[in-house]
């Protein structure tokens, strides 16, 4: 085989165009960057046209990390116990926030009271990181919005399969729901 300029010229770009296409996502990243995984739940995003806003996770409830020092040195059992439960949700966001590269795609469903986006989360394989949330035990579904859950189904499946096999806060009969926990400690 003659090996011609015209040869090497053609393999050249042909390389050069499959590199650029294994590339292209990383030179052209796609999804909102979390710049801050700040509980289970709640994250702050920046757009790529720079905004930043806060996103509470639709359809889900995890439990509650401490927010203050005074909180952070409680000897209160309720309060250690929802703390250690909320520190390993926080931690489980954070991984699966950076195996996506820092970025997500949201599904925006609604506007709280505090001004938050609430909205469903993807990572950008598609992985729907509230129902990986509730299957693992370290979220519960939150039943009082569920009608403004577009994935209500698959949260609720997930939530009954993590019961069923006593994942997470299901293995705790000392846990309490954080809705509860925050009405109790206001």
């Amino acid at each position: 085989m003659r090996i011609t300029r015209k040869n090497i010229t053609f393999w050249f770009c042909a390389l050069t165009i499959i590199l650029t296409l294994i590339s292209c996502d990383r030179l052209f990243p796609s999804g909102d960057v979390v710049e801050r995984v700040s509980d289970g739940d709640t994250m702050k995003v920046r757009e790529s046209n720079g905004n930043e806003f806060t996103v509470r996770f639709a359809c889900i409830d995890a439990p509650e990390v401490p927010h203050n020092s005074k909180e952070m040195q409680s000897k209160r059992k309720s309060d250690i116990n929802q703390f250690k439960w909320g520190a390993k949700a926080q931690t489980r966001l954070q991984a699966l926030v950076k195996k996506s590269g820092d970025r997500v795609n949201l599904t925006v469903t609604d506007t709280d009271r505090y001004g938050r986006k609430v909205a469903e989360v993807r990572l950008r394989d598609g992985t729907f990181v509230q129902e990986i949330l509730v299957r693992e035990g370290l979220a519960k579904v939150y039943r009082p919005y569920l009608n403004k859950c577009p994935s209500k189904d698959i949260v609720q499946q997930a939530e009954a399969e993590a019961q069923s096999n006593r994942r997470g806060v299901w293995s705790d009969a000392k846990f309490t729901n954080p809705w509860e926990y925050r009405s109790l400690n206001k």
